[in-house]
C-alpha cells in the first residue's frame, strides 16, 4: 500500500475504494450507483461556477471516486481500460498531442 494517498496510482485508487465500500456498492447496484455518480457530476458542475477552491477540489474527488466505485460493481478495470484507449495516444488522431479539430470528439 502506498505510504500516502499522494502516491495512489489509478490501479490504487480503484483498489482502495474497492475495500472501503465494494459490498455496499454491490448491494446498491448499478442503477443506483450510476445515479450517485451523477449527482456528483451535478455538483462538480456548480462548483465549477463558483469560486471556492477548496469545495471543487472536493467535487472532482467526489466525482473520480464514484467512477472508481461503478467500475467496481460493473467489474471494470480502470487502469486498463485507459490504457487500452489513451496508451497510445489520441483515439481518433493516434498522436501524443491531440490534432483533431475542435468540432470532432477525440
Amino acid at each position: 500500500m502506498p505510504k500516502s494517498t499522494r502516491d495512489l496510482s489509478i490501479e490504487d485508487l480503484q483498489q482502495h475504494i474497492r475495500k472501503m465500500y465494494y459490498d455496499k456498492d454491490v448491494a446498491r447496484g448499478i442503477d443506483g450507483t450510476f445515479m450517485w455518480l451523477m449527482e456528483e457530476v451535478g455538483e462538480l458542475a456548480s462548483a465549477l461556477r463558483g469560486n471556492d477552491r477548496e469545495n471543487l477540489q472536493e467535487e472532482f474527488a467526489d466525482v473520480i471516486a464514484w467512477l472508481f466505485t461503478i467500475a467496481n460493481v460493473a467489474d471494470v478495470n480502470l487502469a486498463e481500460a485507459l490504457s487500452a484507449k489513451y496508451g497510445q495516444g489520441c483515439p481518433g488522431c493516434q498522436r501524443f498531442e491531440c490534432e483533431c479539430s475542435l468540432d470532432e470528439k477525440p
